[in-house]
């Protein structure tokens, strides 16, 4: 079984790697395969996508794309070296090529697809955001509370959201 769940994911990462982008991968694919190893980007402190465990293994949902993408093209999921970046730098290590693929935590836009010059390929994960209002003050909706401030981290994708 767990072999069958790995070969599906390598299928998968191989189909929304290759197959939408296959006329703009050439030279990334040729210099991936000349290198021996493909350089990812991720979060590397996000629990459950992307960051190394007690022993040092990375794990989570970003890696198994970066290693599903290896196993498709070189056949194994061990040629990937993970580049650990922030909401700052992520898209700038792409579009410099200090990475081939960004497989972590990064919203889809038309503005990053047009203005940036990036090819999303695929989404893996959809999130959302909430509030946390002190039951205290009766609140029933976002729609009612009398906004002073929001909180949203530095960078984030969602932070125009916040106001």
């Amino acid at each position: 079984m767990k072999l069958l769940k790995a070969g599906m994911v390598a299928v998968l990462a191989a189909v929304m790697f290759m197959a939408p982008t296959a006329a703009m991968a050439g030279e990334t694919l040729d210099a991936v395969k000349a290198r021996g190893v493909v350089q990812v980007g991720v979060n590397g402190a996000l629990f459950g996508f992307g960051m190394p465990d007690e022993k040092g293994v990375w794990r989570g949902l970003d890696v198994d794309t970066a290693r599903a993408i290896s196993a498709a093209i070189f056949g194994d999921p061990d040629k990937v070296k993970y580049v650990t970046l922030t909401t700052q730098t992520r898209f700038t290590a792409l579009q410099s090529k200090e990475i081939d693929v960004l497989c972590r935590n990064a919203t889809r836009t038309l503005t990053r697809e047009t203005d940036l010059g990036l090819d999303f390929v695929a989404t893996n994960y959809y999130d959302g955001q909430g509030f946390l209002i002190p039951k205290k003050l009766g609140v029933k909706s976002a729609k009612e509370a009398q906004w002073r401030q929001c909180l949203c981290a530095s960078g984030h994708d969602d932070r125009t959201e916040c106001g």
